[in-house]
């Protein structure tokens, strides 16, 4: 039931050699995800000893470089190794011209499909779906078009309780039709008991929340709303609101309102400017907002934890 975000790359455009650029891996269910790919990702891969050819999937936020220019070697990198499972990208347009292009003059004869899914930067909609959890969209407000996205872990199948099962007889068919949320009967249609009496859910459904880049939403806050584990970028501090505003991106504090509005579990702020030498000045910034909030550490795992049920 492992649900964690393993953080690549925390800076912004302009390289430096304490960072690299975005990028953060996704596991879920032992299922992994790439979210965002700047340079240098696969490295960053390899040093968190996560295998390239595990990735089912990536989810690119905007066609900014510092968000897709790892994405390139990588593919190529899973060809040279022999993969053979397709690989889907998810990504606004006009990334299928962007990839078609490369195509053309590299890897021209990749051992396996890489299959190309265009995200609509205006909607929040389902664009993934498998048999633990749910992508969707959420729609960034960026100098391009942007979408972040929004990974929910499915509610768990019902477990039947241990009492009930005593305390009604309950044979084997019965609490195969309680676990799929029937009501119990008699042979002649008697109401034995209702499904709400005899099961639980084992684990309450987890959420994470990646927002790269984007200036301050309240759109966001309400499609985030109750997320356990929000990423959020934090590219500049207060005293830099109008570049901030100016190159659509947010501050430490404006990043700490969203998820105070959003009434999430935690906040990740990454994304951060070359120009400040400190970043313990944004965190500070907002944590005076919001106290759950964390600057995101590369080569570092944030694990969502299972809240149990009784």
């Amino acid at each position: 039931m492992t649900f964690k975000v393993t953080v690549l790359g925390t800076g912004s455009a302009r390289p430096t050699v304490s960072r690299r650029h975005s990028a953060q891996v996704l596991n879920i269910h032992e299922q992994f995800y790439l979210v965002d790919c700047g340079e240098g990702t696969q490295i960053r891969l390899l040093e968190c000893g996560i295998p390239l050819l595990r990735l089912n999937a990536a989810f690119i936020s905007h066609l900014h470089g510092d968000h897709v220019y790892g994405l390139f070697p990588l593919i190529s990198s899973m060809g040279i190794m022999g993969r053979k499972t397709p690989f889907t990208v998810f990504a606004p347009a006009p990334f299928g011209e962007v990839i078609a292009c490369h195509y053309r003059y590299f890897d021209t004869n990749l051992p396996f499909e890489v299959i190309y899914r265009e995200v609509d930067t205006r909607s929040n909609e389902m664009i993934y779906e498998n048999n633990v959890m749910q992508v969707w969209s959420i729609p960034l407000r960026h100098r391009v078009p942007a979408s972040g996205y929004l990974f929910r872990e499915k509610t768990p199948p019902l477990n039947v309780r241990k009492d009930a099962i005593e305390r009604f007889g309950l044979g084997i068919a019965q609490i195969t039709a309680a676990k799929r949320g029937e009501d119990i009967v008699s042979n002649d249609g008697t109401p034995i008991a209702s499904n709400a009496e005899i099961t639980y859910t084992p684990y309450s459904p987890r959420s994470y929340a990646y927002c790269s880049d984007t200036q301050s939403s309240g759109k966001v806050a309400s499609i985030v709303s109750g997320v356990d584990l929000l990423y959020h970028e934090a590219t500049f501090a207060d005293e830099d609101r109008a570049l901030a505003k100016e190159t659509g991106h947010s501050t430490a504090s404006q990043a700490a309102r969203i998820a105070l509005q959003a009434g999430a579990g935690k906040l990740l702020i990454g994304h951060f400017s070359s120009r400040y030498k400190d970043d313990t000045l944004l965190l500070d910034e907002a944590r005076a907002i919001f106290a759950d909030t964390e600057l995101a550490e590369e080569k570092t795992t944030y694990e969502i934890p299972v809240v149990k049920n009784a």
